[in-house]
């Protein structure tokens, strides 16, 4: 047989489509494992070798991973000096319930001393921070304004600034990164824990992204004097689709409540329940007299949870919101907010909707006297268009990574991620 013969008939064989197949996947694979997301956290050689021998505190709790282990353990076996823990909202170990005061305390794998920093005390005290070289910051955010992450990181930075202590931000993926919305804050009028900065409320950044803005911007004392490192993530851009691994707190335990955040968020300024005390926080919608409803909830307190839920142990009528989150709002690429015009309808268009939280979470009285005055979406989006436009020309100077808004969200096949 000549040999071109022999080539035919093997590549009619099963061997050689096999061949074929098996050739294809291992490409498929290796090329999963170059594209996957690697947080700054796991990229040790950036950063490890530069901080050997020096005093460290580390800005942390239980997203603060490498894998399975927790970072704090991951650098003490890499021969770290860690000093010090300071812990945000929900503690160290991500245990304490939304708004729960964190005591100050000591970690019992560890032995290290932990320092809160939600509660009376924000900001590391002079004293706190004697005889530490640097401050590590790893901590998983979601991309809302009002996620408290964002704001532990602002008093970490001025105390660094003022103490002349080195911040080395490990940067996460935002897994509302593909998209810019929502009204600016106004510091003049309300500055609080739930919000410090004149961004949208869904500001399509990461934390990394958000320390070198702050700095830039002189948002915190002394900027100029703060040294900043940021490790950004590797193979990601804002148009990555990326579910995060871990739940960054205890009542956004799944991917679709986080895709509701930024539009559930803002009712806990009114008087409605997103269902905390429930299986479903974030997830649902409603309150004992939504007659529409035609899912029922009932609120209970959970330990570590949700302590006093609003409507505890009563039957409430509302919207399970998980798949509509999943198939239709990560790619809208707006806050939905159709709800919260409607809810107020529902409730016969009466003020008392609201509570004195709303502003805060909104970061403007405009959002809600706009409601009050039966404004549209349309006439309400309008309002937002110029300030956002503004600060999407800001962002761009501080970006790291690639943002395309018109291509949104991409939805690969797999996503591979080291966490």
């Amino acid at each position: 047989m000549k040999y071109d013969q022999f080539k035919y008939c093997f590549k009619n064989t099963i061997a050689y489509r096999f061949c074929l197949i098996y050739l294809c996947f291992f490409a498929s694979q290796n090329h999963q494992l170059k594209a996957a997301i690697i947080t700054g956290a796991a990229r040790f050689s950036e950063y490890v070798p530069t901080l050997k021998g020096k005093r460290l505190g580390i800005v942390a709790n239980h997203t603060s991973t490498v894998g399975t282990t927790h970072l704090v353990d991951t650098l003490l076996a890499q021969g770290l000096e860690i000093k010090k823990i300071f812990a945000p909202e929900h503690g160290f170990r991500g245990n304490a319930a939304n708004g729960e005061h964190v005591n100050n305390a000591i970690d019992l794998k560890t032995r290290l001393p932990i320092v809160s920093l939600y509660g009376k005390q924000k900001k590391p005290s002079a004293k706190e921070l004697r005889n530490l070289d640097a401050i590590i910051f790893d901590m998983q955010d979601v991309g809302v304004r009002f996620y408290t992450y964002l704001t532990t990181m602002h008093y970490i930075m001025e105390a660094c600034a003022e103490n002349h202590i080195a911040l080395w931000v490990l940067d996460r993926p935002n897994p509302n990164g593909h998209y810019i919305d929502g009204p600016i804050l106004d510091p003049k009028f309300v500055q609080s824990m739930v919000g410090l900065h004149p961004i949208p409320l869904v500001h399509g950044m990461t934390l990394g992204e958000l320390a070198m803005m702050i700095k830039g911007e002189k948002w915190i004392a002394k900027a100029q004097k703060l040294s900043l490192f940021v490790i950004p993530v590797k193979h990601y851009d804002h148009n990555t689709e990326y579910e995060i691994p871990i739940p960054p707190s205890p009542n956004l335990p799944t991917q679709a409540s986080i895709i509701l955040y930024p539009s559930l968020g803002l009712f806990e300024g009114t008087i409605m329940s997103m269902g905390r005390g429930t299986p479903w926080p974030f997830e649902v919608l409603g309150a004992p007299w939504f007659q529409e409803g035609t899912f029922e909830f009932t609120p209970i307190s959970i330990p570590g949870k949700a302590i006093k839920p609003p409507y505890e142990g009563q039957l409430c009528k509302g919207l399970h919101l998980n798949n509509f989150a999943k198939d239709y709002l990560k790619d809208y690429q707006r806050i939905y907010l159709v709800w919260l015009i409607e809810m107020y309808k529902s409730f016969g268009s009466k003020p008392e909707f609201f509570n004195s939280f709303f502003d805060k979470l909104a970061g403007t009285p405009q959002l809600r006297t706009q409601i009050i005055a039966g404004k549209s979406e349309k006439e309400i989006r309008k309002s937002w268009e110029s300030d956002l436009n503004t600060f999407r020309k800001l962002r761009r100077q501080y970006l790291i990574y690639a943002h395309d808004e018109e291509r949104g969200i991409l939805h690969p096949t797999k996503t591979s991620q080291k966490p």
